[in-house]
């Protein structure tokens, strides 16, 4: 069997090559405000180069949109200028997006950056930090590849087609909100209530129904002075609604979805007094996905900012029993117990814990008498 190899990715990491750009770009913001953030992004990553803008303010998706695009033909560069509306423009970049790039076999050496670069793919490295996503290592065992990231503070491992797949995924997304023309009117905090009592009774859709246009407005809003400003009160309500909205996703089978809404109701949850939940809800996602290793993370963070113990403790108990570590899912139980945690919400732990340390826990507790 091969060796395991590590490859570590600070050498071809693209973080903040977005943000470089743009202080070397006059109009950088205006761009961005008109034709979209990330479609700019998409444009840069795909060469094709926007030369003038005619801008529609009755209706900006008929904003017309002069670009080039450079092709190389190995002696020269020809440019082919075209013309789109926005709305074109968008869906022909994300199109473009989405064709899967010329993939190069793993390097033989460590240092030799550029077959890295296109074995994971170039496009990739550019796309994962647009959306928060800092790759650290590349590891190959057993003619599988891994890729080691942090997002969000929290470290996540993927297969590099689910990696691939996740970064597409991300672009399809970024055309689908603009399609649905949310705007920030549709934001309505007084239906927070209303969704819980949707969702006290098991009712997703309805859930979906009432938040469902939320997600793209407040991508938006965040970055904005007023997103920036919003009081505590604002931003644990705004929080809590997206969690109620990132449960029912994965309620309803749609797991990344859910997952991506959880990630903004951190954002807008912060430090607050709802974070822990949201961290709670985000780890029970995980878990229930089958991925009981990454689901650790945010339980843990859900234990730590205080959530309440019903939703932590016995989830972290099956999400360590599920990885095999034992001594950490009783440690979890206990935890769980002590804090008034039913002794019911841990039966399927307590069993995996009891098969595997056998007479060594029975020894243990009757030491502590």
């Amino acid at each position: 069997m091969d060796e395991p190899r590590d490859f570590p990715l600070e050498s071809i990491r693209t973080d903040g090559w977005f943000e470089r750009i743009a202080e070397g770009i006059g109009s950088f913001q205006a761009l961005c405000d008109i034709v979209g953030e990330r479609f700019f992004a998409f444009s840069m990553i795909l060469g094709a180069r926007i030369t003038a803008l005619t801008v529609d303010r009755r209706n900006p998706d008929n904003t017309l949109v002069d670009f080039s695009v450079a092709e190389d033909d190995g002696e020269s560069t020809q440019a082919d200028t075209q013309r789109l509306t926005l709305a074109d423009f968008r869906r022909r970049l994300v199109s473009r997006m989405l064709v899967d790039d010329q993939l190069g076999p793993l390097p033989e050496r460590e240092t030799d950056t550029e077959a890295l670069q296109l074995h994971i793919g170039v496009r990739h490295l550019l796309l994962a930090p647009l959306y928060g996503y800092s790759l650290t290592r590349l590891r190959v065992e057993g003619g599988r590849a891994e890729l080691l990231v942090q997002r969000d503070g929290m470290e996540e491992t993927f297969t590099l087609e689910a990696f691939r797949g996740r970064m597409r995924a991300h672009v399809r997304e970024e055309l689908e909100r603009v399609a649905r023309g949310a705007t920030r009117s549709a934001i309505d905090l007084a239906r927070v209530s209303e969704a819980e009592a949707a969702a006290a009774a098991g009712d997703s859709i309805r859930v979906l129904e009432l938040l469902g246009a939320w997600p793209a407005p407040l991508a938006i809003f965040l970055r904005t002075p007023e997103g920036q400003a919003l009081n505590a009160d604002a931003r644990a309500t705004i929080a809590r609604g997206l969690g109620l909205l990132g449960s029912a996703c994965a309620a309803l089978g749609e797991v990344l979805k859910g997952e991506e809404v959880l990630r903004l109701a951190v954002q807008y949850a912060g430090d607050g007094p709802v974070a822990g939940e949201i961290y709670a809800r985000m780890g029970r996602s995980l878990l229930e996905d089958h991925r009981a290793a990454e689901a650790i993370g945010p339980l843990r963070r859900a234990a730590n900012l205080g959530a309440p113990p019903e939703q932590v403790w016995p989830q972290l108990a099956r999400a360590f029993a599920a990885r095999g570590r034992f001594l950490a899912a009783l440690g979890a139980i206990e935890e769980g117990r002590q804090a008034g945690v039913a002794a019911a919400e841990f039966d399927s732990s307590s069993e995996a814990v009891n098969d595997a340390l056998g007479d060594t826990l029975g020894r243990w507790r009757q030491a502590l008498g």
